[in-house]
């Protein structure tokens, strides 16, 4: 059996979109400087707006959802992708700035175990699958990875490099665990902002060595590219 990835954004605006292929390019970066949302207004970037339950329940919500990754028989090793029926079916996350899926690095050693990287050129498994969780009283997501059943953290503690790095390695969902997640209409594009220290998450392209491609919670702004993502439910 073959899985698909739909575009939650595409499907926000009820259109269809068919599997990206391996390696498709990236969308065109914006010039140096120029901003993707201008100002603020009520916390919110000027054409960006907040994604709640709903607009993920309709896609990734049905019980079907949380088993077709597993049924595909993609996943030859390490855990199940498969979700709890009160979670999110699975996502996938996809960097703009570099067309490439984001993955758990759950084989690197501490301290950078479990860290986000956008490196992955398809979706092969558990290790770019992901549950959006929704917490009601706060309005907020937390994201677990199916790679090791672990919340998306943010290394607000971290120094150099590493500082506001996300890691898959909570058992539980706190402050730091939380994100709100924002939808642009006009780009058909995601935005995801960490409510530990109110910073957009960013994919790190000019990094060298192992943290190449980290995701980190370090943007005050959507800017461009580098904080821009789009999301896939996957199917099979």
């Amino acid at each position: 059996m073959t899985s698909a990835l739909l575009s939650l954004s595409a499907l926000l605006t009820a259109s269809a979109l068919a599997a990206p292929a391996a390696g498709a390019a990236p969308h065109s970066d914006r010039a140096a400087g120029a901003s993707a949302s201008g100002a603020f207004a009520d916390g919110v970037p000027a054409g960006w707006e907040k994604v709640d339950e709903a607009d993920l329940a309709r896609i990734t919500g049905a019980s079907d959802r949380q088993k077709s990754l597993s049924a595909s028989g993609r996943s030859t090793s390490g855990p199940s992708a498969s979700a709890p029926a009160d979670e999110s079916g699975p996502v996938a996350i996809k960097s703009v700035r570099n067309g490439k899926f984001t993955a758990t690095e759950v084989n690197y050693s501490a301290p950078h175990t479990g860290a986000l990287r956008a490196r992955s050129t398809q979706v092969l498994g558990a290790w770019e699958s992901f549950a959006f969780e929704w917490d009601e009283a706060g309005d907020t997501f937390a994201i677990k990875s199916l790679a090791n059943n672990r919340y998306v953290a943010v290394e607000k503690n971290f120094t150099g490099q590493a500082q506001n790095v996300l890691r898959a390695r909570s058992t539980t969902a706190g402050g730091w665990e939380r994100f709100v997640i924002y939808h642009n209409e006009d780009l058909n594009l995601y935005a995801l902002r960490s409510t530990l220290n109110n910073l957009f998450v960013a994919m790190e392209n000019s990094y060298t060595g192992p943290l190449q491609y980290t995701l980190r919670a370090r943007s005050a702004d959507v800017t461009g590219s580098w904080e821009q993502f789009d999301l896939y439910s996957i199917v099979g």
